[in-house]
């Protein structure tokens, strides 16, 4: 499987539309049992769950319903479990027609619909996830490991392919403002900061709360996200 895990992520990091990451995931995860995709975007912290929706496919209610971003938002409530972990789990779905229950499970079986849910995480927390399903799922740990490999490298390339990469309504920053928050970015502390600008770290502070509020986020990790995300500065 490490030979296919990896085959397949070189394919889709080499596509150049949608079209063949989707076909390349499609490939890999149909012999596994999963026939279902979804692949989205996360909003700064506390705006929601879900920003974007990059990939939506399949029979994800299990009777042929059409599915659209707002019905899957609706009836697949196991999505705000990402919020609360930092790595994939598998999920087990049980009811029909708008009555279903999702659990996370240490490992799906019996009928229904399951999948595997697989957080994407950049430089300052959650920037989105992807969903796969099916009915009958291999959920050993090889896949497991496999399909988040996957699942993150989708995700990076729908970035790339439909341009969410790009500047989103994020605020010019002053060159100063972009200096100290690059440095911040790359680890270094507020002291440090403030030595290597030659600053004292009361300026490091201000530069940094100004930039917080100009961004409309709570915290400095927020702050980096959004503009990681929005490619002002490196993730």
């Amino acid at each position: 499987m490490l030979a296919r895990t990896a085959a397949t992520v070189a394919a889709i990091e080499r596509g150049d539309d949608m079209d063949v990451v989707r076909h390349a995931v499609r490939t890999f995860a149909d012999p596994l049992g999963y026939d279902r995709f979804v692949l989205y975007t996360a909003p700064r912290a506390g705006r929601g769950i879900v920003e974007r929706i990059l990939w939506l496919e399949g029979d994800w209610f299990g009777n042929g319903d059409p599915v659209t971003p707002e019905t899957y938002l609706a009836r697949c409530p196991v999505n705000r479990h990402v919020l609360e972990t930092d790595r994939a789990f598998f999920w087990a779905k049980t009811g029909e027609g708008g009555q279903e229950t999702y659990r996370v499970v240490a490992r799906p079986n019996g009928p229904g619909i399951k999948g595997l849910q697989v957080p994407v995480f950049g430089h300052a927390g959650l920037i989105g996830a992807m969903s796969l399903g099916g009915r009958a799922i291999d959920s050993s740990v090889e896949a497991r490991l496999a399909l988040s490999t996957i699942a993150t490298a989708t995700f990076h390339s729908a970035l790339r392919l439909t341009g969410s990469t790009g500047p989103h309504q994020v605020p010019n920053l002053s060159a100063r403002e972009l200096e100290v928050v690059r440095w911040i970015a790359s680890g270094r502390r507020q002291a440090d900061v403030a030595v290597l600008l030659n600053l004292s770290e009361r300026t490091v502070e201000n530069h940094l709360r100004r930039i917080r509020h100009r961004l409309s986020v709570s915290s400095t990790a927020q702050a980096v996200q959004v503009l990681a995300r929005s490619g002002a500065i490196d993730a």
